[in-house]
C-alpha cells in the first residue's frame, strides 16, 4: 500500500485534540505513521510537501514533521507534475492541493489521505477525473481495517 499525506495530515497532531473528530483523526494518523514505520505501507511524499513543511513558522512544529518525514519511502518532484496540477487546479482545487494530488498520482500512491474538508468534498465531486482516491484518514483506516 503506498499512501500520500497532505500537510493537514501532518500538522493534525498540533490541532486542538479536546475535538472528538481531531482526536481519532489524528488516533488514525499516529496508526499510519506506525504502518510506515514498520514497513507494512510505503509513504509516498513530494517536494510540494516538503516546501509546506517549511513554510511552518513554529519551529518545533517544523522540527516535528521534519523528523516524521524521515520515514518516506520516495519524495516526488513537483516540477513535471506542473502540467497535471494546472489541469486539477482548473477543476477549482486550490493551487497547492492540485500539486499533492499531481504528485500522489505520478508517485503511484493509491490514496492521498487529507483533513481537509474543502479538498475532500471536491475530490469526491471530481473523482472520475482524479487518478487518486482521496480520503480522510479516519475513515480510510476504518475501511482498511475492517478489510483485513
Amino acid at each position: 500500500m503506498q499512501i500520500y499525506l497532505d500537510t493537514c495530515c501532518l500538522s493534525r497532531f498540533f490541532n486542538d485534540q479536546t475535538q472528538t473528530r481531531i482526536r481519532s483523526e489524528t488516533e488514525a494518523f499516529a496508526e499510519i505513521i506506525s504502518g510506515f514505520i514498520l514497513m507494512d505501507w510505503k509513504w509516498i511524499a513530494s517536494e510540494v510537501l516538503i516546501y509546506e513543511v517549511n513554510q511552518n513558522k513554529d519551529s518545533d512544529q517544523r522540527a516535528y514533521i521534519k523528523n516524521l518525514l524521515t520515514y518516506a519511502h520516495k519524495i516526488v518532484p513537483v516540477v513535471p507534475e506542473r502540467l497535471r496540477g494546472k489541469q486539477i487546479a482548473l477543476l477549482g482545487f486550490q493551487r497547492r492541493d492540485a500539486l499533492h494530488i499531481a504528485c500522489a498520482e505520478s508517485g503511484e500512491s493509491d490514496v492521498l489521505l487529507t483533513t481537509d474538508d474543502r479538498m475532500l468534498k471536491r475530490a469526491e465531486r471530481f473523482h472520475s477525473q482524479l487518478r487518486i482516491r482521496v480520503e480522510n484518514p479516519h475513515r480510510w483506516l476504518l475501511e482498511v481495517t475492517e478489510n483485513e
